[in-house]
């Protein structure tokens, strides 16, 4: 059994990811290929040197366009096409558990608001 340090730890916790209140984020508008999607998010906890991240994000239906970093995200409620360049297409909706490789560039095409839990690293 190995031992941690847990000082350095954030408290544990749990949320209902589909009752958070999200806050309005921004989307470059150069990312956007049609529609009029609307971008939310919550951060529930950052590493204090950035590198991680784990929040709760949703954008509302269109067609926009990313480079992703390091992500593992597990969809709540909607559905997408994702397109990675070069790469497969995926096709997720509840309960799907995606990763995305940081660089990756993709189409998101949202057909349904798209509610997702996520954990980055950069």
């Amino acid at each position: 059994m190995s031992t941690s340090d847990h000082s350095a730890a954030p408290a544990s916790f749990s949320v209902s990811v589909t009752d958070v209140e999200l806050e309005a984020d921004d989307l470059d508008p150069g990312q956007i290929v049609s529609g009029e999607p609307v971008v939310t998010g919550k951060v529930l906890w950052e590493s204090a040197d950035g590198k991680q991240v784990r929040g709760i994000w949703q954008i509302t239906p269109g067609v926009v366009t990313d480079v992703e970093a390091n992500e593992l995200f597990v969809v709540v409620s909607g559905r997408a096409t994702v397109e990675v360049e070069g790469g497969e297409t995926l096709e997720v909706g509840p309960g799907s558990a995606c990763v995305l490789r940081e660089g990756d560039r993709t189409t998101w095409t949202v057909h349904e608001t798209l509610r997702k839990a996520y954990h980055i690293s950069y």
